[in-house]
């Protein structure tokens, strides 16, 4: 017997509302996943020391005394603060919030809201795959948000990567709802410089996230509108609103240091502190994993450094190896550097790099970028340095081993998504240029880490909401059943 268009009408509806349930379940669930992920980090692993101290120490001058900089005594007692430019003002500002509505420094409080704002993070994200790769890739990109262990655990760490995160993920959603109104002068203008502005505030290199959205503003109001002028004016307005938090910035900092200094210095140093540029240039010359960073790099001017702990590549020569271990001997009577031992490194270095400079300028580089890349990211879970060293540490070698697996699931699964991103896309002409900014903020960043001394793969977490959302985009075509008509655009 053949149902009735009446009968089939209702199976249909009956059909669309189970989509609905199962859709919300699904939400539902990867919101309560991620919620407990990362009250469980915030429970066992907070950690409470280093910048987070650093970042609440100016915060709590900011607020009593008005002044941004560290606390300082003399002779003994306590004086006023000493200003700094140090760090950017971006999370000083969130934990002076947080401080004044918490009624104390209450770090704690800041973790749970921390883990509340990671969460919205994931929403964006997912909202954002939506949008591009449909329905299906916007459920699976939240559950890859929410329980991807690597973002989430830094909700437990006062630090500026989860706001970091969010403000990516709230400039590329703000840049979907732009280029898919009417008008490109709208409201989510405000909301794009908003995100641009404050991912600067927190970390100085976000300006390349900038440097990749406004080119993509640029040219969708160009192709949509047809005139250079038209499509400048949004670009226009969002660069004008993520400089200008800049400028009183840079007009304190010139007042109270006369410095130029618009952003944070590299080496975080104030004007008048020395800087060890030859221990530096010296430590680029063989440095690679985040081992080293820890023992050698952060230890420099402060605690001892072991020349056991160098590999074997931090020595051409005996003789090199000779005049290494004379200046660690040297600088472990005293735990601080001085000029004299800061122009023996440089001889080093100097000798070093003379010697190979493609492995100064080229390989070593490159190698630090992929450690970053591809490295088990274990730097912030209890694991030792030396977790590899599988008769020592067999357990913590297979978490180690299980972490650095999952990250290589992102990178393969999101490099596949970006290959296939013309088929995968529901309208890849409106999305092209929104696509090829995402991947140009993973291709800046790799250029800037080319630059840097240490090897940290924290640096390399801003990848994740790109990476999900490409990721998203292969997976959800292929696992999810979810469809997505009945629910609009995201």
């Amino acid at each position: 017997m053949v149902p009735s268009e009446e009968q089939q009408g209702v199976g249909s509806l009956g059909m669309r509302e189970l989509q609905r349930r199962q859709y919300r379940l699904g939400v539902a669930g990867a919101l309560i996943a991620g919620a407990a992920l990362r009250v469980w980090f915030i429970l066992a692993y907070s950690h409470i020391t280093g910048d987070t101290l650093v970042y609440g120490d100016i915060a709590i001058n900011w607020l009593r005394h008005g002044v941004y900089g560290f606390s300082q005594t003399i002779h003994g007692l306590p004086s006023p603060p000493r200003p700094t430019l140090i760090r950017l003002p971006g999370y000083p500002l969130f934990l002076a919030l947080c401080f004044q509505v918490f009624r104390g420094e209450r770090y704690g409080a800041v973790l749970f809201l921390q883990g509340v704002l990671d969460l919205g993070t994931c929403g964006l994200i997912s909202a954002t795959a939506a949008r591009v790769f449909g329905g299906r890739a916007g459920l699976t990109a939240l559950w890859l948000a929410a329980l991807c262990p690597f973002s989430a655990i830094y909700v437990a760490y006062p630090l500026t990567e989860t706001l970091t995160l969010l403000c990516i993920a709230l400039a590329f959603y703000a840049l979907l709802r732009w280029a898919s109104e009417t008008a490109l002068l709208n409201r989510w203008v405000c909301v794009l410089g908003f995100a641009l502005a404050y991912a600067i505030l927190l970390r100085p290199e976000q300006g390349m996230l900038a440097a990749c959205v406004v080119p993509a503003m640029v040219w969708i109001g160009w192709k949509r509108r047809g005139g250079f002028v038209s499509a400048l004016r949004p670009a226009a307005i969002v660069s004008l609103l993520t400089l200008l938090p800049l400028v009183p910035w840079t007009i304190r900092n010139e007042r109270t240091f006369h410095l130029l200094q618009p952003l944070a210095p590299r080496y975080a140093n104030d004007p008048g502190e020395t800087n060890p540029y030859g221990f530096q240039r010296w430590y680029r010359t063989w440095a690679i994993d985040y081992a080293s960073t820890e023992t050698i790099y952060w230890n420099y001017e402060g605690e001892e450094i072991q020349i056991a702990d160098l590999p074997e590549r931090a020595f051409d020569s005996p003789a090199q190896y000779g005049a290494t271990e004379a200046i660690f001997d040297e600088y472990n009577e005293r735990t601080n550097s001085t000029p004299e031992l800061d122009r023996r490194f440089d001889e080093l270095a100097v000798a070093r790099i003379q010697a190979e400079p493609l492995r100064y300028f080229v390989l070593l580089p490159v190698a630090r970028v992929l450690n970053m890349i591809f490295r088990p990211r274990a730097e912030a879970f209890p694991l030792p340095l030396d977790w590899w060293r599988f008769r020592q540490h067999w357990f913590n070698c297979l978490v180690a081993t299980l972490l650095g697996t999952i990250n290589l699931g992102y990178i393969v699964f999101a490099a596949t998504g970006f290959w296939n991103r013309r088929s995968l896309a529901t309208d890849y002409e409106l999305v092209a240029p929104i696509l090829w900014s995402m991947a140009a903020t993973i291709a800046l960043r790799c250029l800037l880490l080319l630059t840097l001394d240490n090897s940290e793969t924290r640096y390399t977490l801003e990848f994740f909401p790109v990476l999900i959302v490409f990721a998203a985009g292969w997976i959800g075509r292929r696992t999810a059943t979810f469809r997505r008509p009945w629910l609009g655009r995201a």
